[in-house]
C-alpha cells in the first residue's frame, strides 16, 4: 500500500496505518532524533512524543504527500521541546556517534570534527548535521526547520566557512 493510501486511512482513525507509516521510516526518524538528543533513551522519548502528536493531529494534515516532511518537522519540534523541558546541556564530548559514525572516515576524524562543530552556533551546527549526517536535501531541511530554502543554503554555506577556518583554513 502506498504512503498516500496509508495516510488517508490513518486520517480516518486507522491506528495500524499510522504505525505502518512510522515503522516504514523508523530509521530515518531515529537518526534525526539522535542528532538532537545524543543518546538512545532521549531519542526514543522524542519519537514517542512525535507518535502521540501525529496520532492527535493527523486529521489536520491537508496533503497526504507531505506526511513524512510534516512528521519530521514534528519530530524536530519534539526534540527541541524535550531539550528545553529538561534544560539539558548537550556536551558533545560525551556523545556517542554510533548513529552517524559511518559518515566519518574514522572515529578520530569524527571526534575532531565534532569538536570543531561544537564551536559553531546552534543554527549553523543544526543545518550542517541535517545536511551531512542525515543526507537531507535543502528543501527537506527547510520544511523540517520551517525556514526558507535560501536561509538553509546560507546557514550551511556560512557554517562550512566557519568550520573550514576552525579546522585550519585554506589548507583543507
Amino acid at each position: 500500500m502506498d504512503t498516500e493510501s496509508l495516510v488517508k486511512k490513518a486520517k480516518k482513525g486507522d491506528k495500524n496505518a499510522l504505525v505502518k507509516l512510522i515503522m516504514d521510516k523508523k530509521q530515518d526518524y531515529y537518526k534525526i532524533a539522535y542528532v538532537y538528543m545524543k543518546n538512545s533513551e532521549d531519542t526514543m522519548d522524542a519519537m514517542e512524543d512525535m507518535i502521540v502528536v501525529l496520532y492527535q493531529n493527523i486529521h489536520k494534515l491537508k496533503k497526504e504527500k507531505a506526511f513524512y516532511s510534516w512528521s519530521k518537522k514534528i519530530l524536530v519540534n519534539c526534540c527541541k521541546n524535550l531539550l528545553r523541558k529538561n534544560n539539558k546541556v548537550v556536551l558533545l564530548e560525551n556523545t556517542k556517534e554510533e548513529a552517524y559514525e559511518e559518515n566519518f572516515h574514522s572515529k578520530e576524524t569524527g571526534i575532531i570534527l565534532e569538536e570543531h562543530l561544537s564551536k559553531l552556533n546552534e543554527k549553523h551546527r543544526e543545518v550542517i548535521k541535517l545536511r551531512y549526517y542525515l543526507d537531507m536535501d535543502y528543501k527537506t531541511i527547510s520544511q523540517v526547520l520551517k525556514i526558507p530554502t535560501g536561509t538553509v543554503k546560507s546557514r550551511i554555506s556560512n557554517g562550512l566557512k566557519k568550520l573550514k577556518v576552525s579546522l585550519g583554513g585554506e589548507n583543507l
